[in-house]
């Protein structure tokens, strides 16, 4: 069994692979982007392309390219948010080791498609500990070893421990020689400073609308999503589609984002009600979801107020974009969601139609 491929992103793809050639790849990246534009399926790619000992790389056929899609590359370390374990930290590297293997495991039975970590999932000392024992070995198969952590906001996690992170500064500061790492991330602004100075940014912008339906018209992706016309989830997307998948929770971010922006548009009682129903603090990336979909939502009426010549809709529309922005860096923090509501909704109905 193989991870669904990568689609789209021909220009980052591109720029990097240059470097990479030219041996001008740093050695610590950080992919930045909306979620769901399919940054750590990028940090994948790249991390077959490093790997791959052939000229025309990644080529897909090798023994090392085919061990990479299976993600079962020795050299190749993917982390990412999952559920605590209280006192792994403690335990001998082979018990880490077979932990993180049965996580992969379930992502390769999901052919690489999965939902988004809720807001209570993170990424843990333990995961520290696991990562500086694989960076201090030798290379197994391949020339390099390649480290991915996505959603790397969550080295910090809601309880604002910051071991995680702390021990992984050194690491991304001075990696060895033969390891690359990448970084992923939707809320770069959450990460720590000291982190985010250790990498170099490649922002990993929205697909184009050709990328996205070849995504859907994948028979992988097909088979996971609601009975919808390809362009109702082309528009729903927005450009990520990773977050159609699991459409349930993204269905609901969109209908409270749409809700949002009517009690914006409503009177006062309207923006305290909604502002009280928002998510709680202990659900934070589902209120995040939420904003990511307003922004959606907010470019699509731009959009459709230009297309109609209503030039005077289409500016106000597009001054509330910096605003969600905010409203979104805020959220990342330890900031209440029902004040960062609340703030958002007068905000927004304070600027002029």
């Amino acid at each position: 069994m193989s991870i669904i491929p990568l689609f789209g992103h021909d220009a980052v793809r591109a720029r990097l692979a240059a470097q990479a050639d030219r041996g001008k790849l740093p050695a610590s990246l950080l992919f930045h982007g909306a979620a769901g534009v399919g940054k750590q399926r990028l940090a994948l790619w790249l991390a077959q392309r490093l790997v791959c000992p052939n000229p025309d790389r990644p080529c897909g056929g090798c023994q090392q390219c085919r061990y990479a899609d299976s993600l079962q590359h020795p050299d190749i370390h993917w982390i990412y948010p999952h559920p605590n374990v209280p006192g792994a930290a403690d335990w001998p590297f082979d018990d880490l080791k077979d932990v993180q293997e049965t996580r992969i495991a379930e992502r390769l039975e999901a052919q690489g498609l999965y939902a988004r970590p809720d807001g209570s999932n993170g990424i843990y000392k333990s995961d520290a500990v696991y990562l500086r024992h694989v960076a201090s070995r030798s290379p197994a198969m391949a020339s390099r070893k390649v480290i991915i952590i996505g959603d790397a906001e969550r080295m910090v996690p809601q309880q604002a421990n910051p071991e995680a992170a702390n021990m992984l500064l050194k690491l991304l500061e001075e990696p060895p020689a033969d390891t690359s790492l990448i970084l992923t991330s939707s809320e770069p602004s959450a990460m720590l400073q000291t982190v985010r100075s250790r990498v170099v940014s490649v922002r990993v912008p929205p697909l184009t609308e050709e990328a996205v339906r070849a995504f859907l018209e994948s028979p992988i992706v097909s088979q996971k999503l609601p009975n919808l016309h390809a362009n109702e989830l082309v528009k729903m997307a927005g450009g990520a589609p990773g977050t159609l998948i699991g459409e349930g929770d993204r269905g609901t971010a969109i209908t409270r984002a749409k809700a949002l922006l009517a009690a914006a548009d409503g009177g006062a009682e309207q923006r305290l009600r909604a502002a009280f129903t928002a998510g709680s603090s202990k659900a934070r990336g589902a209120f995040t979801d939420v904003l990511d979909a307003l922004t959606v939502l907010v470019h699509e009426r731009t959009r459709d107020a230009a297309h109609r010549g209503d030039e005077r809709t289409a500016r106000r529309a597009a001054r509330l974009v910096p605003l969600i922005e905010n409203a979104k860096e805020s959220a990342a923090g330890n900031a209440n969601p029902q004040l960062v509501t609340a703030q958002l909704l007068e905000t927004i109905a304070g600027v002029p139609k």
